[in-house]
């Protein structure tokens, strides 16, 4: 028995354990895409339609739903992340301090600045992301990458030129947003080592940490008191798609931890860059609520052409970065194998 272990271990290795490259890049990012856009419309009905008053509240709700579905997962051991000890806090930072700079600047820089502009300046968060990747993981792009990542912030300034109202305020809190999710995104890729937290230990413990402080938030804005005072609460409807939107938050999390993992956070940004511009391309057929100009047409047009290229270039395989292995994922008898392969003496 042990001998056919060894015999069908020595043809495998923890590549075995790998969704082909490609398609486990593709599938991720395309999973992360639709996650993002599907929520998106959800809690446009919920925010618009309903007018639910309380964001940070739906919030929370999405951290305790990530928070219930993880931890029952790993008591039936269909995922694995580490207990709890004194080490975790140490693990997960700064990740947690990046989601309330994340959450606080930006609620603060969506009130003081217009649709438009704001979609521009949060195209910077691409580039940020570049450059952090490149400064925190080491990681180095092709010139062709670099190109596709400007010509992306390119179309969205063009696509908002006819908006450029200037407040400096605005201006300060959507570049700290910027800076704080590229931080956050490089970060999460960072820690979720399978030796370390993993990709579900990232997603628990750092839901963990940041509901409390969320929820004080919202008590202190008077969020959840005007939750608490909402009259649809008798409405099923409502209550149906408050936790689809609940469970879709759980979902885009999960997706762009997933994503991250298999590409990159740049990647990720990429493609949150991509739905926008897929969001407006919609809008224009139907929704009504679309102004048509050629500047505008133009510049999302150039932003979607960066998107593609960047997508063309990471598939073809110019980025060419080392595919993860997800090790929470692989059998542990070959986990075992390959342990006493290394620890083997050489001859």
């Amino acid at each position: 028995m042990t001998a056919g272990l060894q015999a069908e271990g020595a043809d495998l290795d923890p590549a075995s354990a790998r969704l082909p490259s490609r398609l486990a890049k593709l599938l991720s990012a395309l999973f992360y895409g639709t996650c993002s856009f599907l929520i998106v419309l959800v809690n446009k009905a919920l925010l618009t339609t309903y007018r639910f008053p309380s964001p940070i509240f739906l919030g929370i709700g999405q951290m305790a739903v990530t928070i219930m579905i993880l931890y029952v997962s790993k008591l039936n051991k269909l995922i694995h992340f580490p207990d709890f000890d004194k080490k975790i806090p140490v693990k997960l930072f700064p990740l947690p301090l990046l989601y309330v700079g994340n959450h606080i600047s930006g609620l603060s820089s969506t009130s003081k600045l217009s649709l438009p502009m704001f979609t521009v300046l949060r195209k910077f968060t691409i580039p940020l992301t570049l450059l952090l990747e490149t400064i925190i993981l080491g990681k180095q792009y092709s010139l062709s990458i670099i190109v596709s990542v400007f010509t992306i912030v390119l179309g969205a300034f063009i696509a908002a030129g006819s908006d450029l109202a200037f407040n400096l305020e605005g201006y300060i809190f959507v570049f700290l947003n910027d800076i704080f999710t590229a931080a956050n995104g490089v970060y999460t890729k960072q820690k979720m080592d399978p030796k370390e937290l993993g990709k579900y230990g990232v997603l628990f413990y750092n839901a963990c940490f940041m509901i409390i402080p969320t929820l004080i938030i919202s008590v202190s804005t008077g969020d959840l008191q005007q939750a608490t005072e909402f009259n649809e609460w008798k409405n099923v409807l409502f209550i149906i798609q408050f936790l689809l939107s609940c469970f879709l938050g759980f979902l885009l999390m999960y997706s762009t931890v997933l994503c991250s993992f298999y590409n990159s956070a740049l990647t990720t940004a990429v493609v949150g860059a991509i739905k926008n511009v897929s969001i407006a391309y919609i809008g224009m057929l139907v929704g009504g609520d679309y102004i048509f100009s050629m500047l505008n047409f133009v510049g999302l047009n150039i932003c979607m052409a960066g998107g593609l290229r960047y997508s063309f270039l990471t598939l073809s395989g110019q980025l060419n970065p080392k595919q993860p292995v997800d090790e929470e994922n692989i059998p542990q008898d070959l986990k075992s194998y390959n342990l006493r392969q290394d620890c083997r003496p050489g001859p």
